[in-house]
């Protein structure tokens, strides 16, 4: 049991913004380690090896790291971001969650389409609904998000179309599970980057 009266078993992992100071769940966050170059690198993955400094999801915040040289002090060593940190993170963001939802279409957790998708949030089977930036407000409207599910359009068309083998996809939606829950954590992250909303609740 901690301090909050909450079982330790359900709790959520947190981190610390290196520069906002405010703790908070960690999928909201991007891990950093620094290479034996001092050259900061993201672990997208948080998986590599050494001290991890963590920094809050949203381009604003990581460009004031950039700028007034915070890295060091998260490393608590010399520091150096690669240049175009941000559009590295960005890029690596949308590959991971490009690379999450082909698994999804390959497991049988993917569709893409609006009549596929209309189909699967009629059976109460989505998760995630994911709508390209770049298309039709009027036609991501006839979709809606239901309840418990989240929505997001941080990916392009041409992005989306690469998860399913086609040159661009508008529309497409994961079942619940696992590979549902990382899209939310890397998309969220995205979407923090690219500065754009994260849910979309009820019928449009």
């Amino acid at each position: 049991m901690t301090r909050g009266g909450r079982e330790k078993d359900t709790e959520i992992a947190e981190r610390r913004c290196l520069v906002t100071g405010e703790v908070q769940p960690k999928a909201g966050l991007i891990r950093f380690v620094l290479g034996p170059d001092s050259m900061v690198v993201p672990d997208l993955a948080e998986k590599l090896p050494g001290r991890g400094f963590w920094l809050t999801a949203d381009r604003a915040i990581i460009e004031r790291a950039i700028t007034k040289g915070l890295f060091s002090r998260g490393a608590k060593a010399p520091a150096k971001p690669p240049e175009g940190l941000v559009e590295l993170l960005e890029a690596g963001l949308a590959r991971r969650v490009v690379d999450l939802v082909s698994l999804g279409r390959k497991s049988g957790h993917a569709v893409a389409g609006f009549e596929k998708v209309k189909d699967w949030l009629a059976a109460g089977r989505v998760k995630v609904l994911l709508q390209a930036s770049d298309g039709s407000d009027r036609g991501k409207g006839k979709l809606w998000t239901p309840e418990g599910a989240r929505w997001f359009g941080c990916l392009t068309a041409s992005e989306l179309g690469l998860a399913f083998g086609r040159d661009h996809v508008i529309h497409s939606a994961l079942s619940r599970g696992g590979i549902a829950d990382k899209v939310i954590r890397d998309a969220g992250r995205l979407n923090g980057l690219r500065g754009q909303s994260a849910v979309r609740a009820g019928k449009e």
